[in-house]
């Protein structure tokens, strides 16, 4: 598989805000081969990195996050690198190699922390056409991707909907709902309320790393689903081993430390050493600020001058994007003449299903590159011949287990 890798300046880059940077750098990853009209575009989700897939020259991408995507983009895989040319960005605001809060002002030549522009979902789709433009890509066969990618996705409809023929939006909504506004307000506050923070000037030491740490773990909760943390932890007690990452009151010695507890405690630990809390900060607004219908009266107007087609996809026990805003995203995509199909996978592991389910990610997803709407794995449930609605359709685990 042909990899290229690297860091793009966009130069001057002028935020939605109205605000800008004297230089705006993209790093990206690119695999296959473009051909001229076989690009798709991945966007990454919250704390994803452009590095989606493995590589043999992946050893400095791996430590920041790991190929996050690698069972479904690759030769042979649902995204062929064989066949298509893949292009992943990391996004404005982020700190895995794209200007943020964590990189040197070239004005003061120290950390802009929150001097850095509050970003939008509309910079990262913009910051991506402008990399498409200097590495040569016109438009796009399809623009992929999944959670708040898949806004950034929906955004590539509105924006730039004669630069793409397909749009799959995957484990995403429209707008985050009020709960989900309410979980994110409190792992912000988590970091803010960390004395380290020290108003978002922190890089010279001690980091904030409590504070991120607390936040990560509500983002983790929002990303389990009920029935998978019963079967995955239950109320088991954490083996003899394991040690708390937090001060614990003094009743904790009486009682156990919890499987789950220890489970949020590892994945926070690790999360710490790779992720910026600022970015995290940033990168959360972003997604809770974005509403696909802002600027215009509805969904469907805003994208009503998108004409190509649409693959919707969402799991059932995923509360923080449900199927149902999924079915309504869909809804306005019809309303909107969109060629759409909403393919529901029912699943037990909540909003990570999109990326730990390959098996039922990758088949509909790649008919869909192939054939659009009309792939055998996408949807079999539409009546050409009575132009009725696309209906959802549902898949099962057992269709597509490996």
């Amino acid at each position: 598989m042909e990899v290229e890798r690297g860091t793009v300046s966009l130069g001057e880059f002028e935020f939605e805000c109205g605000e800008s940077i004297p230089e705006l750098e993209v790093a990206y990853e690119a695999y296959g081969e473009f051909t001229g009209d076989n690009a798709v575009l991945v966007c990454h989700a919250l704390t994803g990195s452009a590095h989606v897939a493995s590589h043999r020259d992946a050893t400095e991408t791996s430590g920041q996050a790991r190929a996050w995507w690698d069972d479904i983009v690759g030769p042979g895989k649902a995204i062929d690198t064989n066949e298509y040319y893949v292009v992943c960005a990391n996004v404005p605001g982020s700190c895995y190699g794209t200007t943020g809060p964590a990189s040197e002002n070239p004005e003061t030549g120290e950390p802009y922390g929150t001097d850095f522009p509050p970003v939008t979902i509309g910079d990262w789709t913009d910051a991506q056409r402008e990399l498409l433009d200097e590495l040569g890509i016109p438009a796009l066969h399809a623009v992929v991707g999944g959670s708040v990618g898949g806004m950034n996705v929906l955004e590539w409809a509105k924006r730039h909907p004669d630069h793409v023929d397909r749009i799959a939006p995957i484990a995403a909504a429209a707008r985050v709902d009020s709960q989900c506004l309410a979980f994110d307000a409190i792992a912000r506050r988590a970091i803010t309320t960390d004395p380290d923070w020290n108003g978002g000037d922190y890089y010279a030491g001690p980091d904030p790393d409590d504070g991120l740490a607390l936040a990560r773990q509500i983002g983790h909760v929002m990303y389990l689903s009920k029935a998978s943390m019963e079967k995955k932890f239950g109320r088991r007690a954490a083996g003899r081993d394991a040690m708390r990452s937090f001060p614990a009151d003094p009743a904790a010695s009486f009682f156990p430390y919890r499987d789950v507890e220890s489970y949020l405690d590892y994945q926070a630990e690790r999360f710490v050493e790779r992720f910026d809390a600022n970015s995290y900060l940033y990168l959360t607004r972003a997604m809770d600020n974005y509403d696909l219908a802002s600027g215009f009266e509805s969904d469907s107007d805003a994208l009503a001058a998108f004409d190509g087609e649409a693959l919707v996809m969402s799991f059932t026990a995923d509360w923080h994007f449900t199927v149902d805003q999924a079915e309504t995203l869909a809804e306005s995509l019809r309303d909107a003449d969109v060629e759409t199909a909403h393919h529901v996978v029912e699943s037990d592991h909540g909003h990570d299903a999109f990326l730990v389910e390959p098996g039922n990610v990758g088949p509909p997803l790649s008919d869909f590159l192939a054939d659009g709407v009309d792939g055998t794995a996408v949807s079999d449930t539409v009546d050409d011949e009575t132009e009725e609605s696309r209906e959802f359709a549902p898949v099962h685990n057992s269709l597509f287990s490996t």
